[in-house]
């Protein structure tokens, strides 16, 4: 996200309440707190954004127009893995990520259009490639997999010994995810750029084990 300083109101407040339902969330965040955190008060987000409700309308809004942008780029690009296991947008974009976490662990009626959408897209990019026979049931696994990473980071924290949505950590669970996945599935040529750029990235541990 853009630093603060160059922000407007608006998304300073939108960003700041990333950060809070993310951590309290949804029941748990309140405007006051969120208006505090953003450095601005009640009122201004009462005007920007009516309620609570309108403020997480505007957050799941922000994180779907992210995911589609991100997603859409890599399959134009003809390189899902670019997007999937090496981009520098998702790692540079913790908050993104954590609100996606708690959202999909608390039930957010945006997860399930989101979801829909990223299986729609994937299945796109699959369909038509050699050794790819259930283009939709492979999609929507893929997916599964990868926003599981967000809906678990929690334990997927404690698993690795720190912040699972830390880029280092990121990158370090890019290049597992990458081991999993057959090189068909992405393509041979997008999976041995993924690979070489997670090998330029990950902790020394997941390197050489992704080069075995």
């Amino acid at each position: 996200m853009e630093p603060a300083e160059d922000l407007t109101a608006r998304a300073r407040i939108r960003n700041a309440a990333l950060d809070e339902f993310a951590a309290h969330g949804y029941r748990g965040a309140t405007l006051r707190g969120i208006a505090a955190s953003a450095g601005s008060s009640l009122g201004v987000v009462q005007h920007h954004f009516g309620n609570k409700d309108g403020l997480r309308d505007a957050c799941d809004a922000y994180v779907l127009a992210f995911f589609q942008e991100q997603v859409s780029r890599a399959v134009d690009l003809d390189h899902l893995d670019g997007q999937a296991f090496a981009s520098e947008a998702y790692v540079r974009a913790p908050a993104v990520l954590r609100y996606l976490g708690r959202a999909l662990a608390d039930g957010s009626p945006a997860v399930a259009p989101l979801f829909d959408e990223l299986v729609s897209v994937t299945e796109s990019y699959l369909s038509g490639r050699p050794g790819v026979d259930d283009a939709r049931g492979d999609a929507a696994v893929f997916v599964a997999m990868r926003l599981g990473v967000y809906a678990l980071h929690e334990h997927l924290s404690r698993a690795l010994g720190g912040d699972a949505l830390a880029p280092e950590s990121l990158r370090r669970i890019s290049a597992s995810l990458l081991e999993i996945v057959a090189p068909e599935f992405l393509g041979a040529q997008a999976f041995r750029d993924a690979r070489e750029a997670l090998g330029r990235s990950v902790p020394a541990e997941s390197a050489k084990r992704t080069k075995e």
